[in-house]
C-alpha cells in the first residue's frame, strides 16, 4: 500500500466530475486500499478518489472511534455500529434521504478550515463492494454525513459550495492570504474533524 498525495483547493482537478467504474479490477482494489491507508495517515474519516487525482467514483470511509479518543462509541448510532468499517463504496448513489442535520465539517482538501454544513440525517445508498457486488445500506449519524460529503467530491463539489456566499468567500480569502498549515502544525483536534 502507498500513501497518496491529497489535492488541495483551489486545485482545478477537484472540480471535475468522476466517471463510473465499469469493473472492479486489481487496479481499482489497489487504489481503494491506498486510499484507506492515505485517509488513516492524514487522520481523516473519508476520502474520495478525486482528492487523490483519480476521477473514479470511489470513496473510502471509517468513522469509528479511535484509540486517541477522536470519537466516542456512545456518539455512534446503532446503524453506524452495524456497518463494518473501513467501508469502500464504488459508484455510490443515494436512493432515499430524509431529515436534516448540521455538522461542522472539514476536509482533507481544505486542511484546517471548518464550517457547519446542512446534510440529510438519514440516507439509503446503493454501491458496489470490492468484489463487484451491488449492495444497499441505510445509514445515519456521522457516517451518513461523511458519505454525502464524499459523494459531493465525486461530483466536483466541496463543502464550501454548500455554504452561504459570505462564509465561502471568507474561507477562500483566508486560504488565499494564509494558505494551509504544514501537517505537523495542525492540532490533533483540527485533524480529527477532517472528512
Amino acid at each position: 500500500m502507498a500513501i497518496l498525495d491529497v489535492l488541495t483547493f483551489p486545485d482545478p482537478r477537484l472540480r471535475k466530475k468522476s466517471k463510473a467504474i465499469e469493473s472492479v479490477t486489481n487496479e481499482v482494489k489497489k487504489l481503494a486500499n491506498d486510499m484507506v491507508e492515505t485517509m488513516y495517515d492524514f487522520n481523516g474519516i473519508g476520502l474520495a478518489a478525486p482528492q487523490v487525482n483519480s476521477l473514479l467514483r470511489l470513496i473510502a470511509l471509517d468513522t469509528r472511534p479511535t484509540k486517541e479518543g477522536r470519537y466516542k462509541n456512545e456518539d455512534m448510532t446503532s446503524l453506524e455500529q452495524s456497518i463494518e468499517q473501513p467501508l469502500i463504496l464504488i459508484n455510490p448513489e443515494i436512493l432515499e434521504k430524509t431529515g436534516e442535520t448540521t455538522y461542522e465539517e472539514g476536509c482533507l482538501s481544505l486542511p484546517s478550515y471548518f464550517e457547519s454544513v446542512k446534510r440529510f440525517d438519514w440516507i439509503k445508498i446503493e454501491a458496489l463492494n470490492l468484489k463487484g457486488e451491488k449492495f444497499q445500506l441505510e445509514v445515519d449519524g456521522l457516517l451518513a454525513i461523511c458519505i454525502q460529503h464524499e459523494i459531493d467530491h465525486l461530483d466536483g463539489k466541496l463543502f464550501i459550495d454548500r455554504l452561504s456566499p459570505i462564509k465561502a468567500n471568507r474561507i477562500k480569502s483566508k486560504i488565499k492570504k494564509y494558505g494551509y498549515p504544514d501537517r505537523e502544525d495542525e492540532t490533533e483536534e483540527e485533524l480529527s474533524k477532517e472528512l
